[in-house]
């Protein structure tokens, strides 16, 4: 079982902007997008904070996020990457899997990356992170390098929406 103790509020700016974001899409009926919460037990609790400093994983987690957009199925997870280099160690096989059964019923799985030394956010469908994925399984890189990716998949800064990603979402359904 994995253990998780509390180191304050490690990828929470990401997630408030991908929430904002998702909630601002559903106010204009652009999508439906929730956060799936991940199951814990708690272990430790600071009586004085209230707040849970040790915990257990009770299941591993599939993705961050899951909901449709104008009826399709997708499904994604937030990473964050301090420098041009992201590894692969930050994606588990379960993670990979999952996505790949939902593409087959139908749906869209991707990631967004936020590269904070950049201040960029990027959107890498599933089919993008195959390619780094299987040349780390015969024996290659173990992680991907900015220069790698695809800049057509880099997502715009908008005025109004913070993660603003159904414009490249719909650049993957047109790539499909």
């Amino acid at each position: 079982m994995a253990t998780w103790n509390s180191r304050g509020l490690r990828g929470s700016t990401l997630e408030d902007l991908i929430n904002r974001t998702n909630e601002k899409y559903r106010e204009n009926g652009l999508a439906l997008i929730q956060k799936v919460p991940t199951p814990i037990t708690p272990i430790k609790i600071d009586k004085q904070s209230r707040h849970i400093t040790l915990a257990y994983f009770d299941q591993k987690s599939t993705v961050d996020y899951i909901g449709a957009v104008q009826g399709i199925p997708v499904c994604f997870d937030a990473k964050e990457c301090a420098a041009d280099t992201f590894a692969l160690q930050n994606i588990h096989e379960h993670q990979v899997i999952f996505m790949e059964d939902f593409e087959k019923q139908g749906g869209v799985a991707f990631f967004l990356i936020y590269y904070k030394g950049r201040d960029i956010f990027y959107y890498l469908p599933l089919v993008h992170l195959k390619v780094f994925w299987e040349r780390a399984l015969q024996g290659g890189r173990k992680s991907f390098r900015y220069e790698e990716l695809n800049p057509s998949y880099v997502i715009p800064k908008r005025h109004g929406i913070l993660v603003p990603y159904l414009e490249i979402l719909q650049l993957d359904l047109d790539d499909r």
